[in-house]
């Protein structure tokens, strides 16, 4: 699933630690979603997505 999570955090100047701290996950994971490596749970999806001040549908979109 693609995503935008390193544009936006960049934008707001959020390093990835800062984003994994605000999700309560590790950098690592913030690492793998923004490289498509990994598929968040929709919980965590959320999260970003708050965080980002976007919506979900914003932030993932499909492969295709």
């Amino acid at each position: 699933m693609k995503n935008q999570i390193k544009e936006l955090r960049k934008s707001k100047k959020i390093s990835q630690q800062e984003l994994a701290d605000y999700c309560q996950v590790t950098r690592q994971t913030i690492n793998a979603i923004e490289n498509e490596k990994y598929d968040p749970s929709l919980q965590l999806a959320f999260n970003l997505s708050e965080q980002l001040d976007t919506t979900v549908d914003k932030l993932f979109f499909p492969d295709s």
